[in-house]
């Protein structure tokens, strides 16, 4: 496995440029993202009674915000705000996604990135399996979530609540991520013109090393995230916040390394 490690790892150096991208991308996304979250709590955390309340003024701030929710459309054009936010990161993700699966096969052709040219050639495809895997991982929330919120509801304690809604988080868990693996493969075969079921059928055939060499990666991504948010909460200040924005570049390198070394495991076979 340290081959397609190393043959990984050479593709993302020569896509850095794309990191850079990618991260700018994930970066605004987060801030216009927080920006509109913030613009909802705030003003409702305003109105929480002061510094010490009651139990009856907590009562009627809960009462008020449920009877706001449930009873009037104050909530609707947030709702709709969202939505377009989610609907936006669905198109716009499946693009960079195209271009870089594109110039991934590209690059090891040949030597030159091909972002752009992925972009306009491949999008079709890869949009359509992107919408297909997201479809089909929400699917089961159908199911599960009015069952987990029943759970919430009537459980006595929280082994009750955990004992009722972790099977069934564990199974979607799963679920997802054999999705993610299968349609990754699909997109990179539409991408590099191998052909979608060509490449799902090599991803069937060696699902085993696939998968492993994926939760190797995913391992190593985790790792790194744990040892900055130790690091952030031995050290706080300025050097932790300077660590914590400085890890989006390094989890979107990542990322990004991840795919390009499914990528050399999957043409290897």
């Amino acid at each position: 496995m340290k081959i397609y490690l190393k043959q990984g790892w050479r593709l993302t150096v020569k896509h850095f440029y794309l990191v850079i991208l990618l991260f700018l991308y994930q970066l605004l996304w987060g801030f216009f993202l927080y920006r509109f979250i913030d613009s909802i709590v705030s003003p409702l955390l305003r109105r929480y009674p002061s510094a010490y309340p009651s139990d009856t003024a907590a009562q009627s701030f809960l009462t008020e915000a449920q009877f706001q929710l449930f009873k009037t459309d104050l909530i609707s054009p947030y709702v709709w705000m969202l939505g377009s936010l989610l609907l936006i990161r669905m198109l716009l993700t499946p693009l960079f996604n195209a271009g870089l699966f594109y110039s991934l096969n590209q690059t090891r052709a040949d030597e030159g990135t091909r972002f752009l040219e992925g972009i306009r050639k491949t999008w079709k495809p890869v949009v359509l399996l992107y919408w297909m895997e997201s479809v089909l991982s929400l699917a089961p929330a159908w199911w599960l979530l009015p069952r987990a919120l029943n759970s919430l509801l009537e459980s006595n304690s929280i082994p009750d609540l955990l004992q009722n809604v972790l099977p069934g988080a564990a199974i979607w868990l799963v679920w997802a991520t054999v999705l993610h693996l299968l349609f990754l493969a699909m997109q990179l075969g539409a991408a590099s013109g191998e052909g979608v079921f060509r490449s799902l059928w090599h991803a069937l055939r060696n699902f085993l090393v696939y998968a492993a060499i994926s939760l190797i990666m995913w391992g190593i991504g985790a790792a790194a995230g744990l040892v900055v948010t130790s690091l952030s909460m031995l050290w706080a200040g300025l050097f932790a916040l300077i660590l914590h924005q400085g890890y989006h570049l390094v989890r979107t390198l990542m990322k990004v390394w991840t795919i390009a070394t499914q990528y050399e495991l999957l043409q290897s076979k």
